[in-house]
């Protein structure tokens, strides 16, 4: 479960550090689940299973695919009522796994954006 754990925030992008504060753990007890130093617990399982949409089977036992379907169910929907195309959802669901430091970044840029456009 260690490397699927490790394989996972590596997939979100994230350092430890963001990793623990998303699932409210240390970056000291994420390194040590990783290194196979330390066994999560039952509630750190849930927890990022929780945060990152992650099938409970496949992090606990290696068994389907990674992440869970449903958002995925969620996010097609929404696509089909606003007409994404398949890059609108991936940028979308990329965004939604970004910590909220990165999230306020991209905000911050894409204000910026919007408030300099003259109107036409």
């Amino acid at each position: 479960m260690n490397e699927r754990i490790k394989d996972l925030r590596k997939i979100v992008g994230l350092s430890q550090k963001e990793f623990g504060e998303r699932i409210g753990v240390s970056d000291t007890a994420i390194s040590k689940i990783e290194k196979g130093e330390r066994n999560p617990s039952e509630q750190t399982i849930k927890s990022i299973c929780r945060e990152f949409n992650v099938n409970y089977a496949y992090l606990k036992e290696g068994l389907g695919d990674m992440f869970s379907n449903l958002p995925e169910t969620l996010l097609d929907q929404v696509a089909d009522e606003y007409d994404l195309d398949d890059l609108d959802k991936l940028i979308v669901k990329r965004y939604m796994q970004l910590s909220k430091d990165k999230r306020k970044v991209i905000k911050e840029y894409l204000q910026s954006i919007f408030t300099n456009e003259k109107d036409t």
